[in-house]
C-alpha cells in the first residue's frame, strides 16, 4: 500500500489570537521557491496528497488545513484578510521567501487576499476550480445569493447535506471518499457556518486585483459548482490567463484526475523557470 505522504512530512503549528492553524512542510532543504497548496471549502489538507506526493523530492512543499478546517479548529473570527495574514507568519516561520501558490476554489481566494498584501511573495499562481477577485465578475444577484449559503444548507438533514456536498463537487469515487472523510469532523452547525462565512467572507474582500506574476486557470470539465465555470471562462477573456479544461473532473479537479493536473504544474514550473 502507498504510504500516506503525510506521514514523513512534519506536521507544525502556528498559535495565533484567533487560534491554532496546523500545517506540513517537507524536509526538503535545497534554496529556491516553494509550492504552497491551500485546499477549498469544508476540505482539508489532503485534498492535495496527490500533488505533494508527486512533487514531494522536488521542492519545498507547505500546505495547511486552513484556519476553521479540520486540525485548525475552534478558530474564532475567520476572515480571508485574517487567513492570508496567519499565512503570512507561518512563511515567515518556514523562512520560505518566494513561492507558487496553488489554491483549489477557497483556497483561491485566500491565495488572491495574500496577493493583495504580500503580492512580491508570489512568483506564480494556479488556481483550480476558483473564481477571480474583481468587482465587474459578479452580478447584485450573484452577491445576494453568496450571503443565503448558510440559513440554505440548514435547510437539509445533516447527513444528506454531507453526501450532496462531496457528491457535487467530485467525479471519481477517489475524490468523494476524500471530500466525504474531509466533512465528517463537523457537526451541521459547524459545517453550515463555514460554508456561510466561506462564501460571504469572500463578498468583504473582493477588489479589482492586478496580479504581477504568472497564472494559470484549471477548470474541471463538469465542474457544476455555482456559476465557477462562467466566472473561469470570463477571467480567462477579460486577463488572458491561461485556461485548461481538466477532463473527467469535476470541481475537485486536482483529485479526480491528478495526473493531469500535476502535468499541468510542471508544465507551468517548466515555463516561468527562465524567469527565476
Amino acid at each position: 500500500m502507498e504510504k500516506n505522504i503525510f506521514e514523513i512530512m512534519n506536521e507544525k503549528q502556528l498559535s495565533t489570537e484567533n487560534g491554532t492553524i496546523t500545517y506540513w512542510v517537507n524536509d526538503f532543504s535545497e534554496q529556491g521557491y516553494a509550492l504552497i497548496f491551500l485546499h477549498g471549502l469544508t476540505a482539508d489538507h489532503t485534498l492535495f496528497e496527490k500533488q505533494i506526493s508527486h512533487f514531494n523530492t522536488q521542492f519545498k512543499i507547505l500546505c495547511w488545513d486552513a484556519p476553521s478546517h479540520g486540525k485548525s479548529r475552534p478558530y474564532t473570527d475567520f476572515s480571508y484578510s485574517n487567513a492570508a495574514r496567519h499565512l503570512h507568519c507561518i512563511l515567515e516561520k518556514e523562512n520560505i521567501k518566494k513561492a507558487i501558490f496553488i489554491g483549489q476554489s477557497m483556497g483561491g481566494f485566500v491565495i488572491q487576499t495574500f496577493l493583495k498584501q504580500y503580492p512580491d511573495s508570489a512568483i506564480g499562481f494556479i488556481g483550480i476550480d476558483t473564481t477571480p477577485f474583481g468587482l465587474s465578475y459578479y452580478s447584485a444577484s450573484d452577491k445576494w445569493w453568496l450571503r443565503q449559503v448558510e440559513w440554505m444548507a440548514h435547510c437539509y438533514p445533516h447527513k444528506l447535506l454531507v453526501k450532496g456536498i462531496a457528491k457535487s463537487c467530485t467525479y471519481t469515487k477517489y475524490a468523494y471518499e476524500n471530500m466525504i472523510h474531509a466533512l465528517k469532523p463537523y457537526t451541521k452547525k459547524e459545517l453550515c457556518h463555514l460554508m456561510g462565512i466561506g462564501f460571504a467572507g469572500f463578498l468583504d474582500e473582493n477588489c479589482d486585483l492586478n496580479i504581477k506574476c504568472p497564472v494559470l486557470l484549471l477548470l474541471g470539465e463538469y465542474d457544476k459548482t455555482g456559476k465557477v465555470k462562467q466566472y473561469c471562462h470570463n477571467w480567462h477573456k477579460k486577463t488572458g490567463y491561461p485556461l485548461h479544461i481538466i477532463k473527467n473532473a469535476a470541481h475537485n479537479s486536482n483529485l479526480d484526475n491528478y495526473e493531469q493536473v500535476n502535468l499541468e504544474i510542471e508544465t507551468f514550473i517548466r515555463d516561468i523557470s527562465d524567469i527565476y
